[in-house]
């Protein structure tokens, strides 16, 4: 087998066994889209962004971006409001329960990954880590 069938194989085990191809739930099994899951993720992370700025984070169009700023303000976990140094411009920020959100999906996300890092024997945890960097740089670069 093929090198490329190889790392083929090998994503889509990964992005299925970890959950990924459920759009509904999260990897650590929260009830909300993954792209909600990231957008609060980045908002409670760095705070008020530029609705542009959460695009590119997310590596999503800007339709896409503004689709899903509506669903987490219909939620009730964000709000648009004016950029002070742009009158055309718009920030998205967590509202309180955006932020209770946040956290809430930070603790379950930290239960899994801790849960998944103790299987991985402590001698290669350092290499695991790495090579998932290559592969995320390499993907980066394309």
């Amino acid at each position: 087998m093929s090198e490329e069938m190889q790392l083929l194989e090998t994503v889509a085990r990964f992005v299925r066994a970890f959950g990924l191809h459920q759009p509904d739930q999260t990897p650590c099994g929260q009830p909300i889209p993954v792209s909600e899951a990231h957008a609060l993720g980045e908002l409670a992370r760095d705070g008020a962004l530029r609705q542009s700025d959460l695009a590119h984070r997310l590596r999503l169009e800007k339709s896409s971006t503004s689709r899903l700023v509506t669903q987490l303000i219909n939620r009730g976990w964000a709000e648009r409001t004016p950029a002070p140094d742009d009158g055309r411009g718009v920030l998205v920020q967590l509202t309180p329960q955006g932020v209770n959100a946040a956290e809430q999906l930070a603790k379950a996300r930290a239960k899994r990954f801790s849960a998944i890092l103790d299987r991985v024997p402590e001698g290669e945890r350092a290499d695991v880590l790495r090579a998932l960097t290559i592969l995320t740089e390499a993907i980066d670069e394309t």
